[in-house]
């Protein structure tokens, strides 16, 4: 990897995570905080930094996989949010959440997997 790419990657993330905080300290709405913490960030950085090096075909790859990632955040939110409801412990809720997260990805993603293999074609 090249020190160029991670100096962009690092700046289009960092200035991304960065408006998203901003946007949760001045915000009076606590909605809009919670919308902004949900930002794809590192989706974004990492389909331009794909279609810089390798063209559209590989970014449209990333896209296409990031939507397992975006699933999982869905599942994420929803165990974090039910992990603080009925444990009260931030810490535990979390790490549950992120646990959640990637096992929904991996398991959307191997359904796609099986779904192709049984002749279940997506619309292009």
């Amino acid at each position: 990897m090249k020190i160029k790419d991670l100096l962009i990657r690092f700046i289009l993330g960092g200035t991304a995570v960065m408006f998203s905080y901003i946007v949760t300290i001045i915000s009076p709405w606590k909605i809009l905080s919670g919308i902004f913490a949900a930002f794809p960030a590192v989706m974004i950085t990492a389909i331009l930094m794909v279609g810089i090096a390798s063209g559209s075909m590989n970014a449209a790859k990333i896209a296409k996989g990031s939507v397992f990632g975006m699933i999982g955040g869905v599942i994420c939110v929803t165990t974090v949010w039910l992990g603080l409801i009925i444990s009260n412990n931030w810490l535990f809720s979390v790490m549950l959440g992120l646990f959640c997260w990637l096992g929904s990805s991996i398991l959307v993603s191997n359904l796609k997997e099986r779904m192709k293999g049984i002749g279940i074609r997506e619309k292009s």
